[in-house]
């Protein structure tokens, strides 16, 4: 075990005194698949559920899911083959219980998820029609509208939500921090205030008093300049848990997505992600020359793990020089692109590409944050009476790298799995303890530096010169403090707090494992860098810390897997 230099934290954010307040047992923060799945599981349960939203119900990043959802349903596919792909992409850092609850409890996951309403895509025979994609060995990605899946999903939950009024929505709210029961690190859950942006009662900053949180609150990828995430995805919740006492893990491993539409080098913010399941459908990545650059890569080619494709795509920009490689999907044909991939289609022309004819621009931009705040099987987090799910969390599913379309998936099988332990365990009401911690606010302002130093030096590339340097530039940044207490405020903070946490987690990995890519360490190092790299708040102080474990060597673990497995269908099959 090896630890960081410490550095000063706010311990909570500046912010008003609460101007109303009101209660309820639970507090579900976050609208995706993950925060209203548990909202919908735990009525009838619980007394009253309070759903926050920090916009619209619609405006998480499960509505921008393209792809799919991953599940074994398909024809001779099984949980123990999506168990092996899940953990070879996860590059030796997967929880393997994590995994096998995953895949295991997936697939009824999704067929409730159906059951509810959201409408799959259909082949002829009536059946989900599956793809493939990214890591995977089989088509077993259930996609709908083509490639607007999470629209469907959305649509089908928010349905649901609007049919259950004992489940309230609070919408334009930003959770601010929690109120506990007693000083960090041993006070529990007692509530949170939060920012409304409303009118009458419930406007500016208040109170409610709770007896759990479930944080579903997305990802952090406003962190970076370029990014397939929506605005709202500036890490509130993954700050939120650290103040309160909670471990964050991996928050090292990032993944770019290889394929996001390139919009030219003055474009920040949501860029348009051109969907792996388009490769799936057999399109494939050539560089300037018209040469194909995946074939001796890795064994899928094109269909090679994310990390993999977006190392190959960054390597070969380096080596020649441009900005962008290019996605060739132009002999799917009109009709087809019409058919499966109607929502990209129709934002690429708005961009100015018609992929029916045209080459479309791609580089890898931030995707997806693998780690967040530590949980157990059951989305229990270190502070009692908090729960995490879906981006917000790390589960230990994906390890150094996500499996394409197990984000979905997680989100729903975990917060089912919350649902099943946390009305048994809700606690007392209990009154908040006056709050001790030091606050602290930066300027909004400084974000746009922020996320210049972040994507330049924690990117895809790493070294320790490069993240040095952006621990300096945010420190720096740290200590300037906000004029004024705002929304943009409370999000740079967040966002300060998270990058800080991330470069410091990739400064200390002396490794290239996954999505965390070391320029000046080039290989995966099992023997120093087995384990995790935590980060805790105590006493106004973060400290990171690596946590060793046993070495995994993936390829023995998988051949001992299949072995059991092919032992238990035998047995199987002998009983029969």
């Amino acid at each position: 075990m090896s630890a960081a230099t410490a550095r000063p934290v706010p311990g909570r954010l500046s912010a008003p005194a609460p101007g109303w307040a009101t209660e309820a047992d639970v507090v579900v923060i976050g609208s995706g698949i993950a925060g209203l799945t548990a909202a919908l599981r735990l009525r009838g349960q619980v007394d009253t559920i309070l759903v926050v939203t920090k916009d619209v119900l619609a405006a998480g990043s499960t509505q921008w899911a393209q792809g799919g959802i991953a599940a074994a349903l398909g024809p001779g596919d099984t949980p123990h083959e999506h168990l092996v792909d899940t953990l070879v992409a996860g590059a030796g850092a997967c929880d393997l219980d994590a995994v096998q609850v995953l895949v295991t409890e997936g697939p009824e996951a999704v067929r409730e998820l159906i059951a509810l309403g959201t409408v799959f895509d259909q082949g002829a025979d009536g059946e989900l029609s599956l793809t493939r994609e990214g890591g995977h060995h089989r088509d077993r990605i259930a996609h709908a509208g083509g490639d607007a899946t999470g629209a469907e999903i959305q649509r089908a939950l928010i349905a649901a939500i609007e049919a259950a009024p004992e489940i309230e929505v609070v919408p334009h709210a930003l959770a601010v921090d929690l109120l506990l029961d007693g000083p960090v690190g041993t006070g529990g859950v007692a509530g949170v205030t939060l920012h409304v942006m409303g009118e009458g009662q419930r406007d500016g900053v208040g109170a409610v008093r709770c007896r759990a949180v479930v944080l579903a609150s997305g990802g952090l990828g406003q962190v970076f300049s370029q990014t397939t995430n929506p605005a709202v995805s500036t890490g509130d919740g993954m700050a939120i848990a650290l103040r309160a006492g909670a471990t964050l893990r991996d928050l090292e491993f990032v993944q770019f997505h290889p394929t996001v539409m390139y919009l030219g080098p003055d474009s920040h913010g949501q860029q348009p992600l051109i969907s792996e399941a388009v490769r799936g459908e057999g399109a494939f990545l050539v560089d300037f020359e018209g040469q194909r650059f995946m074939h001796g890569v890795h064994e899928l080619a094109d269909l090679a793990p994310r990390d993999v494709v977006a190392k190959a795509i960054t390597r070969r920009m380096n080596e020649t020089g441009h900005p962008h490689m290019w996605l060739d999907a132009r002999h799917l044909g009109r009709e087809f692109w019409e058919r499966r991939f109607p929502t990209i289609l129709a934002t690429a022309r708005s961009h100015g590409v018609d992929p029916v004819t045209d080459l479309i621009p791609v580089s890898p931009a931030c995707h997806y944050a693998s780690g967040g705040v530590r949980t157990d099987l059951w989305g229990r987090c270190d502070v009692p009476g908090l729960y995490a799910t879906g981006e917000v969390a790390c589960s230990g599913v994906h390890g150094a790298n996500r499996l394409a379309s197990n984000s979905l998936l997680e989100g729903l099988v975990f917060s089912r799995r919350i649902a099943e332990v946390l009305p048994g365990e809700l606690r007392p009401w209990a009154e908040p303890v006056v709050d001790q911690r030091v606050e602290g606010l930066v300027s909004g302002s400084a974000r746009e530096r922020l996320q210049q130093v972040m994507t330049s030096r924690a990117g895809v590339l790493r070294s320790a010169t490069g993240l040095s340097e952006a621990v300096t530039v945010l420190a720096e940044l740290a200590a300037t403090p906000a004029e004024t207490v705002d929304l943009s405020s409370w999000e740079t903070t967040n966002l300060l707090t998270l990058s800080t946490a991330l470069a410091e987690a990739a400064l200390q990995r002396e490794e290239t494992r996954g999505s965390h890519w070391r320029e000046d360490f080039p290989d995966r190092d099992d023997a120093r860098w087995a384990g995790h790299v935590e980060e805790s708040l105590r006493g106004g102080a973060a400290t990171v810390v690596f946590e060793a474990e046993a070495a995994t060597d993936t390829a023995e673990l998988v051949a001992s897997l299949t072995a059991t497995e092919a032992a238990r269908g035998a047995a199987r099959g002998a009983t029969r």
